[in-house]
């Protein structure tokens, strides 16, 4: 009888991954398969070249009670909003580290992390791990941390941040408070463009309540005065012929 039985759940669970089996399974057993939840589609708030994109995700706003995470450091190991207990998160989200301007904007908010008082600053991307850990080797990050979100797509999801059509990060920045709460959102509308640094570092400077005065980027030098022009030599007379 119970291999009878086991033989009947087997078959019934197969029958569950299609569309007839679930309306069968439901008949038999009395119980409703779980649905898979819905994930809101956002089309047109961002572009790539002026192509409008789908975000997937909820739209979240200011105060909203930032969403739990779970993502991968270059280590493998977890990394998770706990970890970071009583700081600001400055949570910067971008398509590839690969790409010129993810490599410019995250090398850009490395240096500013240096400044940043209570901040924690985190890169998160859909690069694996190994290439995230090659790319913080080869520019000498030292003062953020990069994290993936390769491995389930949750954080994207979560965030609203996913791109259906690529499957990558859009172009964000998030201030979230020690309290858990978002202070500051900012979207790129084009995700080949850099976003608002000076807004976003000041989102995280109000949210740490850090007043020191922020980074001043050393001025470039004057470039250098072009050389005088060389003046040959002017020509001595002729020789005097021998006699």
């Amino acid at each position: 009888m119970r291999n009878v039985r086991g033989v009947v759940l087997l078959a019934l669970t197969a029958l569950a991954g299609t569309a007839g089996g679930c309306g069968l399974v439901q008949l038999i057993t009395g119980t409703k398969p779980a649905q898979a939840p819905v994930v809101p589609e956002r089309r047109g708030i961002i572009t790539r070249a002026n192509v409008p994109l789908t975000l997937l995700g909820p739209q979240l706003e200011v105060g909203d009670k930032a969403p739990d995470f779970s993502l991968l450091r270059t280590d493998m190991s977890d990394a998770r909003p706990d970890d970071f207990a009583g700081k600001t998160l400055l949570l910067v989200t971008v398509p590839s580290l690969d790409t010129k301007v993810c490599d410019i904007e995250a090398r850009r908010f490395n240096e500013e992390a240096a400044a940043l008082r209570g901040v924690s600053v985190l890169v998160v991307s859909m690069d694996l791990p190994f290439a995230q850990a090659r790319w913080c080797g080869a520019h000498g990050i030292k003062n953020l941390a990069t994290l993936s979100d390769y491995r389930t797509h949750t954080f994207g999801r979560m965030y609203g941040v996913l791109i259906k059509e690529m499957q990558l990060l859009a172009r964000t920045i998030f201030v979230i408070g020690p309290d858990g709460r978002i202070r500051y959102i900012q979207i790129v509308r084009d995700i080949s463009n850099e976003p608002d640094y000076a807004a976003a570092l000041k989102a995280a400077r109000a949210a740490s309540g850090d007043r020191s005065p922020p980074r001043v980027a050393a001025p470039e030098p004057p470039p250098a005065a072009p050389a005088p022009p060389r003046v040959a030599a002017p020509e001595g007379p002729p020789a005097a012929p021998a006699p």
